[in-house]
């Protein structure tokens, strides 16, 4: 068993789900990485744990969201574990700064939601993504205007937007809902 699945599995265990779905999806998760040995590498064709981030100013009034090239819709920032990292939270982290620019973020101590989706991703075949997401706040900036971001090439397009005025195409089935986790786990 690999330090990143090793992690992932205490990192689950120890979770405390903020709802009987979440804590029904924490216990999906251990019995598939229970099953699956190889479950947080992309390689894993039946699915894959990914980690993912959603992005605070400093002041929690906005979000980081990318606007993603095969969903369509805006959502947090996220995807492949990496063999190097050590944990879901190395992962969150990581894909954060590379998909923003942002030069650190400070993470929430443990998960904020879990969700479960459907996607073809770089496999080239339909697999399911288990997403372990986590809540974050980039530096503050001297001025404190909104920190700058560069997008990456993994994004259409990358946005700060208010929380109580997220876009129109949106992905609304869980983003409001995580952006209201993400504020109370970093308040």
């Amino acid at each position: 068993m690999s330090t990143l699945h090793a992690s992932a599995v205490a990192a689950l265990t120890d979770w405390t789900a903020p709802d009987p779905h979440q804590d029904s999806l924490r216990h999906t998760y251990l019995a598939f990485l229970a099953a699956a040995p190889d479950g947080c590498r992309r390689e894993s064709a039946a699915g894959h744990l990914t980690a993912s981030v959603i992005v605070f100013d400093p002041t929690l009034s906005h979000v980081l969201l990318t606007l993603h090239p095969r969903v369509g819709k805006w959502v947090q920032l996220g995807g492949h574990c990496e063999p190097a990292d050590r944990s879901l939270a190395d992962a969150a982290r990581r894909e954060g700064l590379e998909e923003s620019g942002l030069a650190s973020l400070r993470l929430s101590a443990a998960p904020v939601q879990l969700h479960t989706h459907p996607i073809t991703c770089s496999l080239g075949v339909p697999t399911r993504h288990l997403d372990v997401r986590f809540a974050a706040v980039a530096d503050a900036t001297a001025d404190g205007s909104l920190p700058a971001i560069v997008r990456s090439d993994e994004s259409v397009d990358l946005a700060w937007w208010p929380i109580d005025d997220l876009p129109a195409d949106v992905d609304a089935e869980s983003i409001p809902e995580l952006v209201g986790l993400g504020a109370a786990a970093l308040r």
